[in-house]
């Protein structure tokens, strides 16, 4: 085959995978995102992203932040924790009730989108509570959750502990740790949202999150395929 013509090929299917499909609040989804969700696939952090925020939309509160991943990245890559006040400020950590990060293995300050595992930090004021979510046998994400939030917790203006929360559903492959970090976030927004505020404070969202199994993992997934097909067949959808 022609050099030239093979070039062509590979510049014309960049082209097609960077082309925009999707904008929503602030995220822009191109059609290599839609391509992670129709196969068996480590979740970006676009992805991520864009779930977050309609998660906000779905639940919105003046007393809750998701924190988006490159925010979160930031955080706990930053050299020199002081030096992010001014960072911090938009997000209001000081008096947001429910704050919730996704935490990425990456340290690779070169490759915002690296790593290969995803986690869930969820901080809870009314329980002065920092809580882990790794859906990993072994708690992969432990170090790089640690890390978050001892730059975190100053901003909190709280003395929050820290907890690896025992009950969170396990992963069964190698790829959906980031489908179960969708999957926890929602059952925290609908935990915050139906009681959060009053006499949960012990128990917190532990005994809900039976509700993420793997099948219905599986079945959010197509849910996330179906919703973002359906914004891009509104008006208006496509940047």
């Amino acid at each position: 085959m022609n050099t030239r013509y093979r070039v062509g090929i590979g510049t014309m299917a960049k082209s097609k995978a960077d082309e925009k499909i999707l904008s929503y609040n602030d995220v822009v989804l191109r059609r290599s995102d839609l391509d992670i969700l129709n196969g068996r696939n480590y979740l970006n952090d676009r992805i991520i992203e864009f779930y977050f925020s309609y998660l906000s939309s779905l639940f919105p509160s003046e007393d809750i932040v998701l924190v988006p991943p490159s925010i979160a990245f930031s955080i706990k890559e930053c050299p020199d924790p002081a030096s992010l006040k001014d960072f911090m400020e938009p997000f209001h950590f000081s008096v947001m009730k429910l704050i919730l990060l996704p935490i990425s293995d990456n340290s690779n300050v070169c490759m915002a989108e690296g790593g290969s595992h995803w986690s869930l930090l969820a901080f809870d004021r009314n329980s002065n509570m920092f809580v882990h979510h790794d859906s990993s046998s072994w708690c992969m994400n432990e170090y790089h959750s640690k890390q978050v939030y001892k730059v975190t917790l100053p901003y909190t203006a709280s003395n929050a502990n820290y907890e690896e929360c025992p009950n969170t559903p396990k992963q069964v492959n190698g790829y959906d740790c980031g489908m179960y970090v969708l999957a926890i976030a929602r059952v925290i927004c609908e935990w915050y949202a139906s009681s959060g505020t009053q006499d949960d404070a012990d128990t917190l969202w532990f005994s809900r999150l039976k509700q993420v199994s793997p099948s219905a993992v599986s079945e959010m997934l197509k849910y996330i395929l179906g919703l973002i097909k359906g914004l891009m067949a509104a008006p208006k959808s496509v940047a």
